[in-house]
């Protein structure tokens, strides 16, 4: 079975509590404290296996827990860290949290590995509270928690080409007559429920993987029928080639195919307009009369726009070479990183919603000063020197309120905020 969405819950292990105990030992006279440090908690991590191409093992276990950091011990002993979880899953699996919808993880390309969820820190024995006035502390500091979230997997098929055309077009011959793929194929509508791939190989070409994507329907960006789920394998793909009906069998426009389907493109991720686009004219060997053609009208509408028409029989296999090899050279072009969406979702700054933060202004200093744990694990957690840390630290900032806290305070343009080692100019 074929699946290419999952909704599963995942956490991190819990860190070990510390530990109370004190050395009781012959000859060792007034025997201090010596309960151990807890073990860490154990990662929740996503890693690529390029074996699997299907989420369909998350149908069946829902449930991911890494393993929980052990209790400190006495003797100074340290409690063992727990263990990490690695959780396997195809190539373009992209991993979003399921409340707000946003990115956490794209496993495409070279980011093979992430840690989605960290343990929790282990707690400090009670040797690490011995100062000169309190000798014997009978308290240790307990594991942190882990984190605990329900993600949502999509995996989108990762192509060259993909297939596009309402159905009973012939996409799934095509496919099968021009690669290793072998598509269910039957006269009638919505044989094609998910996308299939396929290698094509060229004599003296380097060759490329075709998608063919189910047949999209009109209000699809919109939810209707399968709709998202079609859609959203177009979004990698690097050219589309639209596959019509020339010889009109069941009676319909090509042309308005083709706009139909572009609206619906445009509509779900205006971006995908961008992509070269060529059409297959498909079934011209089931054309018996020149006033029976769609290809004069199809080339009078689409080659002024610059998109190129090819006459095709996924039947008989005329003009495919053509088709093939011109894909090719378009290819060829473009660049070949896949697309891989930016991470929009921090699980460790969405716990930090509970953590407080002041906005004061220093009369001494003239400068507005941000401060508590929420600024202060922000901080550890982003890279403002990169251009996608910046980019997040801004959103971090009007997001939490911060702007807003700081417009109260009475900020101008070019005031000084500063924040803990940071320091930078405040532009509305």
């Amino acid at each position: 079975m074929f699946a290419d969405s999952a909704v599963i819950i995942i956490r991190s292990g819990k860190g070990g509590d510390g530990h109370v105990s004190f050395r009781r030992e012959k000859y060792v006279p007034n025997g201090g404290p010596d309960g151990g440090d807890g073990g860490r908690g154990g990662d929740l991590v996503f890693e690529v296996d390029t074996g699997l191409n299907t989420l369909s093992d998350f149908r069946y276990k829902r449930k991911y827990a890494a393993g929980n950091g052990e209790d400190g011990k006495k003797r100074n002993c340290h409690g063992k860290d727990g263990e990490d979880l690695i959780v396997k899953v195809p190539p373009g699996t992209i991993v979003r949290d399921a409340a707000t919808d946003k990115v956490i993880a794209d496993m495409s390309g070279d980011h093979a590995r992430q840690v989605v969820l960290r343990g929790g820190r282990g707690g400090l024995g009670n040797q690490n509270y011995a100062t000169p006035t309190m000798q014997a502390p009978k308290y240790a500091q307990p594991g942190k928690p882990g984190m605990e979230l329900e993600v949502r997997l999509e995996l989108k098929v990762i192509a060259d080409v993909g297939l596009v055309g309402f159905p009973n077009v012939g996409k799934s011959t095509l496919l099968s007559r021009v690669s290793n793929a072998r598509p269910k194929i039957a006269n009638y509508h919505f044989t094609t429920l998910n996308p299939n791939l396929g290698v094509v190989d060229l004599d003296g070409g380097s060759g490329f993987v075709m998608a063919d994507i189910p047949g999209l329907i009109e209000g699809a960006s919109e939810g209707v029928g399968l709709g998202h789920d079609f859609l959203r394998h177009i979004e990698r793909t690097r050219a589309i080639i639209h596959v019509v009906d020339a010889a009109s069998v069941e009676g319909r426009d090509p042309i308005a195919d083709i706009y139909a389907i572009n609206r619906e493109l445009e509509a779900y991720n205006p971006e995908l307009l961008k992509k070269p686009q060529v059409i297959a004219a498909n079934k011209i060997d089931a054309i018996y009369a020149e006033e029976e053609s769609a290809l004069p009208a199809l080339k009078a509408e689409f080659e002024p726009q610059g998109i190129r028409i090819f006459p095709i029989s996924a039947v008989s296999g005329q003009g495919l070479k053509e088709l093939l090899y011109h894909m090719e050279g378009i290819l060829k072009d473009l660049p070949k990183e896949p697309v891989v969406y930016e991470q929009e979702f921090f699980p460790e700054l969405a716990k930090l919603q509970e953590e407080p933060y002041t906005v004061e202004y220093d009369d001494k200093e003239e400068v507005y000063v941000v401060e508590g744990p929420r600024i202060e694990k922000m901080l550890g957690y982003t890279n403002i020197d990169s251009e996608k840390g910046f980019l997040f630290f801004q959103k971090f900032l009007k997001e939490q309120g911060i702007l807003e806290e700081l417009e109260k305070a009475g900020i101008k343009d070019g005031d000084t905020v500063r924040m803990y080692g940071l320091a930078f100019d405040y532009y509305k």
